[in-house]
């Protein structure tokens, strides 16, 4: 029988109900995961020259960079990057210093070519909140600031509850435009919940009000068939999330495909509160997103082989890297081995 809509799965697993107990399991589940791995403040975790699409049709030079700093405080059920964190705030000086070292091992950034800047941008993932300033000493962003100035944007992830006056500090020491990603992933209350996020829906209209109230662009994370929810409502779940994000003033989306790999997500799949979305569910995801036509939407691809379930799934996976760089609906993919099964 269809279980109504809007409920999660029944959940039959010790998972706690209050937010400290959750945060006490999801940390006691890393036993099960790689630990973290030991990193230098002074260099970022890993960075790379990619290109996304612009709202016109163009393709915008892009320098993502992953920097290495503190843990971040939220415990988010899902969340791995943990896994490249520090256990301390990192040294003054350190995040501008890591920028700087990724910008110079990418040459076409690192040139210093004021117009090709100008037409760049910059995103500066921490895996947590650029706002929290045990992750990112606040007295620095003078010098964060100068290294990325000649960017034409700038992008940044916060948790809701840490946007305000820091960020907008931030905001009025660049000379482009400033975006901030803000990781909602689902608009399905009980899931958000369980999923440890520490914020409301209700929470993320507001903060997402206040970017826009300050002309601040917004970034959405959102997570396909997230751990609780009824697999065979994920995709309209995934679908109500993209307008959701939207009606909130959103420009771009991404949506990823919920993956294992950090202890916790293990033992949910384990009590099958938890399974691996398919290829095709990401496919009539995004392609939703891109027809309503509101803002750009991208399909998180990395380690996309993990999804993989049939001898189509490299196919779809091609359809899906077309869809994030034309923004475009390609012809579908057949295969009737898939429409066998399904």
């Amino acid at each position: 029988m269809r279980r109504r809509p809007g409920t999660t799965l029944p959940v039959q697993t010790n998972y706690p109900s209050t937010p400290a107990a959750r945060t006490r399991w999801i940390v006691a589940q890393r036993r099960a995961a790689p630990s973290k791995n030991r990193l230098d403040p002074s260099r970022p975790y890993a960075y790379m020259s990619e290109t996304e699409i612009s709202p016109l049709g163009t393709e915008i030079p892009t320098a993502t960079i992953f920097l290495t700093n503190r843990e971040c405080p939220y415990r988010c059920l899902m969340c791995d990057l943990w896994m490249n964190t520090t256990d301390t705030t990192v040294p003054s000086g350190a995040i501008a210093a890591q920028i700087r070292h990724a910008l110079e091992k990418m040459p076409e950034f690192g040139a210093g070519d004021p117009s090709f800047l100008a037409k760049s941008q910059v995103k500066l993932y921490n895996a947590g909140s650029f706002a929290d300033p045990k992750a990112i000493p606040h007295g620095d962003y003078a010098e964060i600031s100068e290294t990325v100035a000649a960017f034409g944007r700038v992008v940044v992830e916060c948790h809701p509850a840490l946007i305000g006056p820091r960020l907008l500090d931030f905001q009025g020491r660049l000379n482009g435009r400033f975006e901030v990603a803000i990781g909602l992933e689902t608009a399905q209350p009980e899931t958000l919940d369980k999923l440890n996020k520490r914020f409301t829906l209700a929470e993320f209209k507001a903060a997402a009000a206040l970017l826009q109230q300050n002309q601040i662009d917004l970034r959405v994370f959102l997570l396909l068939n997230p751990p609780f929810m009824d697999p065979g409502e994920s995709v309209d779940w995934a679908k109500r999330s993209l307008d959701v994000s939207f009606d909130a003033g959103a420009s771009t989306c991404c949506m990823i495909p919920t993956r294992a790999g950090n202890g916790a997500m293990e033992q949910l799949a384990a009590d099958r509160l938890f399974i691996k979305p398919t290829l095709s569910s990401l496919e009539e995801t995004v392609e939703y997103g891109i027809r309503l036509g509101r803002g750009r939407v991208f399909a998180d691809l990395w380690d996309a082989e993990q999804f993989y379930s049939c001898t189509c799934s490299a196919d779809r996976v091609r359809r899906l890297e077309t869809m994030n760089r034309t923004q475009s609906i390609p012809p579908p993919v057949h295969c009737e081995s898939c429409t066998q099964i399904g």
